[in-house]
């Protein structure tokens, strides 16, 4: 494994607007000086609280999620707040959480969202999806909730992917319970699950015909993956995943393995900083179990992953962009054969913390911060 201590790359910043000056689509900065690109940072719309995810639609229009509780449609600047929206549970770090919409979305037109449900008593993520008519979301159908209700109010995970076979990823975080559950074959706590578009489980699903498992279990052994992505060429599945103290990690996701949460981490106790309670091991191989592709040190909080491609940057074609939510940072890193071999660090400290990191059917990069006055913003080729 490689491992890598970053520093700040000095980024070169040039007519800056201040920040409490820029409204809704204006440029922030101007030009903003990377190793292999120049870009431009563009506040799409503002005035959001807590958001979460941003999701395309096929006529330019945004959807953004607020944690607690809303999903707007973003046009022009504005933003429309949705109706129609399922009962969501907003505590802690739930609330509504990731958007995506289909793939084949001009022709079913379905969107799909997570969220946590639940009371004081227990919650888990869920998915579910709808049609959107107008200002309202309509044929509401929720499809998977995780199966073990659990009071901690945080570790959600809750990333969603397609798959090229119209299957569908969504990553369940382990729920920060006593005892941890990443373990547990039959709770899809500390899990990648795959689903059909309708919630149902793939016949050719890792683990379906193993009574021992869960069956929409993809991959197991994890801690809480905030990240996720499919490589539009090779088909690869990344992901970024919290660890404890230190060890935050990227993963190329597989079926069938087992990631090692918490019998095997990198990673440190949050109170004494030494090795971490309960794991035995730091050597994933010697229990036979997937070591993480790449660590972030210093400490990066994963949340947003996105994987450039196309023209638009064509210098950074084929490189993952990882959100920075504690480093409030966006890490550039360059992946050969399956191996971070370089990372650059981007708008460090410009906009806060990063929740989430996307690039969009124009080929520009979109951007949410995380915070109660927050922003989706917008990286474009600054020529």
């Amino acid at each position: 494994m490689r491992k890598q201590s970053l520093t700040a790359a000095g980024l070169l910043l040039s007519l800056t607007l201040p920040l409490s000056q820029a409204g809704a689509q204006e440029v922030v900065e101007r030009s903003v000086g990377s190793e292999y690109e120049q870009f431009r940072l563009v506040k799409v719309v503002d005035g959001l609280t807590h958001p979460w995810a941003v999701g395309f639609l096929p006529d330019g229009r945004k959807l953004v999620t607020e944690r607690p509780g809303a999903i707007y449609v973003v046009e022009d600047g504005s933003k429309t707040a949705l109706e129609g929206l399922p009962e969501v549970h907003v505590a802690n770090q739930g609330g509504m959480l990731d958007i995506v919409v289909h793939p084949d979305y001009e022709d079913n037109g379905w969107i799909y969202m997570t969220y946590s449900k639940g009371d004081s008593d227990g919650t888990v993520p869920a998915l579910a999806r709808a049609r959107l008519d107008g200002n309202s979301l309509v044929d509401f159908e929720e499809l998977f909730e995780s199966n073990t209700y659990t009071s901690p109010g945080r570790h959600y995970g809750s990333r969603v992917v397609f798959l090229d076979d119209g299957t569908l990823l969504m990553t369940i975080g382990d729920r920060g319970a006593e005892p941890m559950r990443s373990q547990d074959t039959q709770d899809h706590s500390g899990t990648v699950v795959r689903l059909n578009a309708d919630g149902s489980v793939p016949e050719d699903n890792p683990f379906v015909d193993d009574d021992d498992y869960a069956p929409e279990i993809w991959s197991y052994g994890h801690r809480n993956i905030q990240g996720i992505v499919k490589h539009p060429e090779t088909g690869q599945i990344w992901a970024t995943e919290h660890g404890p103290r230190g060890s935050d990690e990227l993963n190329l996701i597989e079926p069938g393995n087992n990631y090692g949460w918490p019998v095997v981490t990198l990673g440190r106790d949050y109170r004494t900083e030494g090795e971490f309670g309960d794991a035995r091991s730091r050597d994933h191989q010697a229990y036979g179990m997937k070591p993480p592709v790449f660590e972030f040190l210093p400490t990066l909080a994963p949340s947003g992953l996105a994987v450039v491609h196309g023209d638009s940057f064509g210098n950074w074609d084929g490189n993952l962009l990882a959100g920075g939510l504690r480093a409030q940072r966006i890490l550039r890193l360059v992946v050969e054969d399956s191996e971070v071999v370089h990372a650059e660090e981007l708008l460090l400290r410009r906009i806060g913390r990063i929740r989430d990191v996307r690039q969009g059917p124009d080929g520009n990069i979109y951007i949410l911060n995380d915070q109660s006055d927050a922003a989706l913003y917008r990286l474009e080729p600054a020529s």
